[in-house]
C-alpha cells in the first residue's frame, strides 16, 4: 500500500519505519525541514534502538521517501497522523493546535475511499471533531491509538500486544484498510480491538494513568518502608507474585517522567474535570503529587547525607534522560534532582551515554561528562537515578578508589547493595530503610 506519515518525530518516524518494514511504500512529512533531510539522509535524530538499521533498510529496498510539501502525500491510501500533542503551557489539557494544523493542510489532498488514522493521543471527542472536518473530502477516519515505549519502541512496533481500531461512520472502509495495512501482524496473531471514538481515545491515556499510579503507590509504600525498617524492594517481589498485582512497573525509586506519563495524566485529570469526574481528578491529583515528592525527597536525602548543605559540594549525577535506551530529557526527574541540587550551589556533574548532546543546552548550570571514571573523580556523593546498563555494571571496588566520599543513593534500587557495602560504600536504596542501616553497621 502507499501510506503517509504526517510528523517524523518520535512516534512519526518509528510508525513510518515499521510500515516500510512491513512491506508498504511510505512518505512521510514534517515542518521541520532539518529533520526531513537528516531521514532522508539515512540519519535517525534521535537515539532509539534498532531504529537506525529499520532505518537502513527502509533507504535500501527504496520504500521509503521524506518531504515537507503536503501536496505529495495525494497519492496514499492511508494517511497516518502522528504529530505532537503536548501539555497545554498554562493548563493541563492537551495542545491540539499541531493536530489541527496538520489536519488542514492534508485535508485538500483527501480523495473519497481514502482514511485518515490517527495516532496521536487526544482529549475524547476529538475524532468526532475530525471526522466532520474531513466528511466533505469522502474520506473516513479511524482512531488507531499507540502503544510505544521508549527504548523498545521497535519491538513494541513490530510484535505489538493489541491492535486498537476506533472507528466512526465509515467503519468498513476504516477496518479494511487497517485490516490490509496490519495484514503480517494480524497473520501472526496480534489481537484486534474495534471500538468506538470515545474508547479508543480513552484506552491510552487511562492505560498510563494506571502505570503511573502503580509507580506512585510503590513510591508511596516506600516511603511508609522507610519510616518503619522495611525494605520496599522485597516487599514489591512479594507483591508482584500476586498475578492480580503483578511485578511489573512495581519499582519504588525517583519517580516517573518523560513526554508521555506526566502529560497524559494531567490530561486525564483535566478531561474527568470537565466531565465532572471528581474522583479520577482527586485520585490522579495525588498520584502527580506523590511523584513530584519522590524527587524532592531525593535531593533532601543528599543534603542530609552532605550534614545538612551541598554547598559546594562535588556531586555526582549518573544518568539525565528520564529513562535507560533513550536520549529523551522531557520531564527527566534525574535532570530535576539534579537542578535542584544546584540551586543550593552544589558543584553538580551529570554523566548520561546518550543524553547529554541535549541537557547540556537547556541546564548550563551543571556540568556534563561522558565518561563515568571522570565524572566519579572526587564527588563527594554519587546518585543513579537514570538505570543505564553502564551505570549498573561499574565495578563498586574500583568506583570507589575515584571518589572522595564512597556514599551512593540508588534512586532506581538498581545496584546490588550487599555488593557495594562489601565494597565499602554506604548504600542508600529508595524504601530500604534496613538496608541503609546494614551499610552504616558495615562502614
Amino acid at each position: 500500500m502507499k501510506i503517509s506519515v504526517i510528523g517524523a518525530g518520535y512516534l512519526g518516524a518509528v510508525h513510518a519505519l515499521t510500515l516500510a518494514h512491513l512491506g508498504h511504500d511510505v512518505i512521510a512529512l514534517d515542518t521541520d525541514t532539518a529533520r526531513i533531510a537528516q531521514l532522508a539522509r539515512g540519519e535517525v535524530p534521535f537515539h532509539e534502538p534498532g531504529l537506525a538499521e529499520l532505518l537502513q533498510e527502509g533507504h535500501d529496498g527504496g520504500r521509503l521517501t521524506f518531504t515537507s510539501d503536503p501536496a505529495d502525500l495525494a497519492c496514499a491510501q492511508v494517511h497516518f497522523l502522528c504529530v505532537g500533542t503536548p501539555q497545554s503551557k498554562t493548563t493541563n489539557d492537551s495542545d491540539l493546535s499541531f493536530l489541527m494544523s496538520a489536519v488542514q493542510a492534508l485535508r485538500p489532498h483527501l480523495r473519497p475511499g481514502t482514511l485518515v488514522v490517527g495516532k496521536s493521543t487526544v482529549p475524547v471527542g476529538t475524532a468526532t471533531v475530525l471526522e466532520q472536518v474531513i466528511a466533505a473530502s469522502g474520506a473516513g477516519l479511524a482512531w488507531n491509538p499507540e502503544f510505544l515505549r521508549q527504548g523498545t519502541a521497535v519491538k513494541d512496533s513490530l510484535v505489538p500486544d493489541r491492535l486498537v481500531y476506533g472507528v466512526g461512520e465509515k467503519a468498513e472502509l476504516a477496518c479494511s484498510l487497517l485490516d490490509a495495512v496490519y495484514a503480517p501482524l494480524l497473520e501472526r496473531g496480534t489481537p484486534k480491538v474495534v471500538t468506538d471514538f470515545a474508547t479508543s481515545e480513552l484506552i491510552k491515556i487511562s492505560a498510563n494513568a494506571f502505570l503511573a499510579l502503580k509507580l506512585s503507590y510503590i513510591n508511596a509504600v516506600g516511603e511508609f518502608c522507610e519510616q518503619v525498617g522495611a525494605d520496599v524492594v522485597q516487599l514489591a517481589q512479594a507483591l508482584g507474585h500476586d498475578d492480580r498485582i503483578g511485578g511489573k512497573y512495581f519499582h519504588a525509586g525517583v519517580g516517573f517522567g518523560g513526554g508521555c506519563l506526566p502529560k497524559d495524566l494531567r490530561s486525564f485529570r483535566a478531561q474527568a474535570q470537565s466531565h465532572g469526574v471528581d474522583a479520577l481528578d482527586e485520585m490522579f491529583s495525588l498520584v502527580d503529587g506523590i511523584n513530584a515528592d519522590a524527587r524532592f525527597r531525593t535531593a533532601e536525602t543528599a543534603v542530609r547525607l552532605c550534614a545538612g548543605s551541598v554547598q559546594g559540594k562535588r556531586i555526582t549525577i549518573l544518568g539525565a534522560s528520564f529513562k535507560p535506551h533513550t536520549d529523551d530529557i522531557r520531564d527527566s526527574p534525574a535532570l530535576d534532582v539534579a537542578a535542584q541540587l544546584a540551586a543550593q550551589g552544589a558543584l553538580v556533574t551529570v554523566s548520561d551515554p546518550q543524553a547529554q548532546d541535549t541537557a547540556w543546552l537547556q541546564f548550563p548550570q551543571l556540568s556534563f561528562e561522558r565518561e563515568v571514571s571522570v565524572a566519579l573523580r572526587e564527588a563527594e556523593l554519587v546518585l543513579l537515578l537514570t538505570q543505564w546498563p553502564e551505570f549498573t555494571a561499574l565495578d563498586p571496588g574500583q568506583a570507589a578508589t575515584l571518589v572522595r566520599r564512597a556514599v551512593i543513593i540508588d534512586g532506581r534500587n538498581a545496584l546490588d547493595g550487599s555488593v557495594w557495602q562489601a565494597a565499602g560504600w554506604e548504600y542508600h536504596g529508595i524504601g530500604r530503610a534496613g538496608m541503609v542501616r546494614a551499610s552504616r553497621a558495615a562502614v
